[in-house]
């Protein structure tokens, strides 16, 4: 019996001493080649030196620009931010620099948001850390009608677009897949009621992935659409070990047909596709890590867990 796998991203070097330049285009370069659906990225504003963050969080690439860079030496490979904190950038912003980038990689693009939960980073942004649930509602709804109307106007309670035309258009129509984070049910239901699907964060507890997936499509269901079609995409903190770990072991930790066993039970959970991120791993992702050795375990997990080509969508437009 074949064993049904999501599809199987990967998480681009954007954090620690291996997120260079160099690394960057040969990962994404890699990856391709090896049939993966998908590279992605995360955000991380600053690192509060009250906030214990972990070392992963140190130094970290705006993720927007390090897909960019990796866009010109690649053609097919599906490119996601998971996840942007959506009030950090004003709407009309945002919306110019996904339809750019969406121009600029043919429509490859995904764009992941989340809401954000560090005062911090909201103080830096001159957001209030207030009514963000609001904020968040009619922020989506700004976007998209900054990505699909033309001429566009908004005039909500936080954001104000005047009658105006905001080109490029998106090459993906109607816009670029809009994916959102969260783990409260009202968070994970508006997913499914106002974006094309839910992305989880670095935090999440892999087994709880059914049950925030039924929220998800519930929303997607109560909003008249299609629960089918919802995209759930989880980041895998994966740790590839030459054996099995002694004890009780998380979910992608282990070896490799563990691994894979943890894979076929997401996609049974509900997940859509999973990426692969070693950039939270802290032996990889930390300033102090070897730069050369993490790029060696790069590989390893590039090809233990590469994708047949035929398999792996080059976006999902």
């Amino acid at each position: 019996m074949t064993v049904e796998l999501p599809l199987i991203g990967f998480g681009l070097p954007v954090s620690g001493s291996w997120a260079t330049p160099d690394t960057m285009r040969h990962i994404a370069s890699r990856a391709e080649e090896l049939g993966y659906a998908s590279l992605w990225t995360f955000q991380r504003l600053l690192n509060p030196v009250d906030a214990d963050l972990g070392e992963p969080h140190r130094t970290v690439f705006d993720s927007v620009v390090a897909l960019a860079h990796v866009a010109g030496c690649t053609s097919r490979i599906g490119l996601g931010t998971a996840t942007l904190c959506a009030p950090f950038t004003p709407p009309a912003l945002l919306a110019k620099t996904t339809a750019s980038l969406d121009v600029l990689t043919a429509g490859r693009l995904t764009v992941g948001l989340g809401i954000g939960w560090m005062p911090q980073e909201y103080a830096a942004a001159g957001v209030p850390f207030t009514q963000r649930g609001a904020r968040m509602d009619e922020y989506l709804r700004c976007l998209q009608a900054l990505w699909t109307q033309d001429p566009v106007e908004f005039d909500g309670d936080f954001y104000t677009v005047p009658r105006s035309h905001v080109a490029p258009r998106p090459v993906q129509q109607p816009h670029p897949p809009l994916l959102l984070g969260g783990t409260a049910a009202p968070a994970l239901r508006r997913a499914g009621r106002l974006a094309q699907g839910w992305i989880s964060s670095s935090h999440q507890d892999l087994s709880t992935v059914r049950t925030c997936a039924g929220l998800v499509r519930e929303g997607a269901a109560a909003a008249g659409r299609d629960p089918s079609t919802v995209r759930i995409v989880v980041r895998g903190v994966v740790d590839l070990l030459p054996s099995a770990p002694p004890g009780a072991r998380r979910p992608l930790q282990g070896t490799r047909e563990q691994i894979l066993d943890d894979l076929a039970a997401l996609r049974a959970h509900g997940a859509t596709e999973v990426f692969l991120d070693l950039n939270l791993l802290p032996r990889v992702g930390s300033p102090s890590a070897d730069a050369a050795t993490s790029v060696a375990l790069a590989e390893q997990v590039l090809d233990a867990f590469a994708p047949t080509t035929d398999s792996a969508p080059a976006h999902h437009g």
